[in-house]
């Protein structure tokens, strides 16, 4: 008995031996299986990840923005520049939830704002970067040296140097100019291909937008080798930013101020002075206006409410929207009269207390009529009934082909032809078969009255005061019909591409040409030679045109001068401004005039000491 037990004990420790190896074998193998498991799940399933991480760890990429290019006057003066800005964002993934809350808190005491400021910033932060937010912009002087005196207990925020645009003159020729900010998100999905980051800022309108590709320049960077510290290791490469190119208008910062500072006074207008020679403009302004170092901020609510949901509309160009001309458009009836051979030079007419057509009786304005006046003197005296005859008798098609021939129903050219109004010449064809662009065709009927309208630059009429420079330009040239432009870009504006020549008779120019000095010299437009020192001679004509939409009355003033060379052409415009082009627009034209004079007669002087 005593064997067997001993046997069977024997036995059992022969099984336990044996079982031992295998555990501790089994066990091993879990072991290596669980480690290579593991191991294939860091390396081969999430390694491209892992990666990442320990690159961003030991490379840091420091982008650097272009320096966007300026704008200049025609003499170089900056128009538009830019400046550096300094503004405060976090790196969210420095930061635990608690770790968040605590700057948050520190970072409210140091700039006197709130926490709930704060955290909203950081969500709606606008940056190109997923490991930075944006908390506050353009900080000041004082904000900055409390940020650095306490920037050791600031951990995961920091300062950052940017640029924003700036221009000097604020609201000088801002509907021009234009402006930029910051790059949608739909925007950049397209034009991420072309280099563009969220945190960039795009021109929106004028020539910031139309010069963008120009202006903007390109992005460079840094790559800095960084340890688990963040301390700078090494440069492992530099990418220098290339600055955008600087674009000379043709502006004249010296006309351009007269042109701003004769609107000042107006509800609403526009003061277009361009050279006929070449289409260069050399002043476009437009009343009211706006502070173009706006769009470099956030907006306060105050501020958005005035630029954008304001019943003035600040932000629409007045010269490139379209008004009825009123008897600045008798020039256009005059062409058509005599250029279709129905109203030759020398026809004269008799004028009337007024005229009737259809149902209505058109006035003359003094309610007397002239007595029987060639075009010259219905010009000089801006005769109401003279042009009716003579737009009613031509028809509609001849005053529609004299309108096209001198730039109407058309856009200019100018390079910011996105912000511009086409205008509007009624005619038949576009009444009877185009339905006016509001009816059915075969509804709205060309009638008589409409036509009689049309020949003073009434109701169905709609020009810009820059479409207005222009045609005026093509009297003042002796016949050409030239682009407007505001850079000059190395290009000929002489040449056929942007010079034609308009095909009007020279009997019918001169007429047209002599008719406008009378009204200078003897007519509607007198009070421009009152008050004056050696002046040059002028020609041009005033008008004073009704709101169809139901406002007072504009007030308008078109000429050139010097009357036989034509070196410059002002348009004046006073929307609303009841009382008369001759007593509103001409004012402002004379102004331009004056100062345009004094300008060449400096020019001229500074040219004569140079050749001493």
């Amino acid at each position: 008995m005593k064997k067997q037990e001993k046997l069977h004990l024997s036995s059992k420790k022969h099984v336990g031996a044996f079982n031992q190896p295998l555990i501790f074998f089994l066990f091993i193998c879990f072991i290596f299986l669980v480690t290579g498991v593991r191991l294939f799940w860091l390396q081969i399933i999430n390694g491209p990840y892992y990666k990442k991480l320990s690159e961003e760890n030991r490379i840091k990429l420091i982008a650097n923005p272009p320096i966007r290019g300026r704008l200049l006057d025609r003499n170089g003066v900056v128009l538009a520049d830019n400046k550096l800005f300094y503004s405060l964002s976090v790196q969210p993934r420095l930061l635990t939830n608690s770790k968040w809350i605590d700057l948050k808190q520190s970072l409210a005491e140091l700039f006197n704002i709130s926490t709930d400021q704060l955290e909203i910033a950081f969500n709606k932060s606008h940056s190109d970067s997923p490991y930075k937010k944006v908390l506050l912009n353009d900080l000041s002087v004082d904000q900055i040296v409390r940020f650095k005196e306490q920037e050791n207990n600031l951990y995961g925020a920091q300062i950052d140097i940017g640029l924003i645009r700036n221009y000097p003159y604020k609201s000088l020729a801002a509907h021009a100019l234009g402006y930029t900010q910051l790059i949608t998100q739909n925007e950049f999905s397209k034009l991420s291909e072309r280099g563009y980051k969220l945190s960039d800022r795009i021109g929106r309108k004028g020539i910031e937008a139309a010069f963008e590709s120009e202006l903007r320049g390109k992005w460079g960077g840094e790559m800095l080798e960084i340890d688990s510290l963040g301390t700078v290791q090494r440069s492992l490469g530099l990418k220098l930013p290339k600055a955008g190119k600087d674009i000379k208008l043709t502006l004249d910062l010296d006309l351009q101020l007269t042109a701003e500072k004769v609107l000042s006074d107006k509800i609403a207008g526009a003061i277009v002075a361009i050279d006929p020679r070449t289409g260069a403009i050399r002043a476009i302004a437009s009343q009211p206006t706006f502070d173009l170092n706006l769009f470099s901020q956030p907006f306060t609510n105050n501020q958005y409410d005035n630029l954008f949901l304001s019943s003035n509309l600040p932000l629409l160009s007045r010269a490139f929207n379209a008004y009825e001309p009123g008897s600045t458009w008798k020039p256009v009836t005059a062409l058509a009269g005599m250029e279709s051979g129905e109203f030759p030079a020398s026809k004269k007419l008799n004028t009337f207390p007024c005229i009737t057509y259809g149902s209505h009786c058109f006035p003359e304005y003094n309610k007397r009529g002239f007595g029987l006046i060639g075009y010259e003197d219905a010009l000089r005296v801006s005769s109401n009934t003279f042009f009716y005859q003579v737009g009613v008798g031509s028809g509609s098609k001849a005053l529609y082909d004299a309108a096209v021939k001198l730039g109407f129903d058309n856009y200019t050219g100018i390079e910011t032809f996105l912000d511009e109004n086409k205008g509007l010449v009624g005619n038949k064809k576009w009444a009877d078969d185009d339905g006016r662009d509001w009816g059915k065709p075969g509804e709205t009927p060309w009638m008589v009255e409409d036509m009689a309208s049309a020949s003073i630059g009434q109701s169905v009429v709609l020009v810009t005061p820059l479409q207005l420079a222009r045609a005026y330009a093509v009297f003042a040239n002796g016949g050409y019909l030239v682009t407007p432009h505001l850079v000059d870009a190395n290009i000929n504006w002489r040449s056929k591409k942007y010079t034609q020549k308009v095909e009007i008779e020279d009997t019918t120019l001169d007429t047209i040409r002599r008719g406008l000095r009378k009204v200078v010299t003897s007519g509607t437009a007198m009070g421009i030679n009152l008050d004056t020192s050696i002046f040059p001679p002028v020609a041009g004509k005033t008008g004073t045109a009704e709101d169809s939409s139901g406002g007072a009355d504009h007030a308008w003033f078109a000429g050139f001068a010097p009357y036989d060379s034509g070196e410059i052409v002002i348009v004046a415009f006073a929307q609303n401004t009841p009382g008369g082009g001759s007593v509103h627009a001409l004012p402002m034209a004379k102004k331009m005039l004056q100062k345009w004079y004094e300008l060449q007669s400096n020019n001229q002087s500074s040219s004569g000491k140079d050749e001493e």
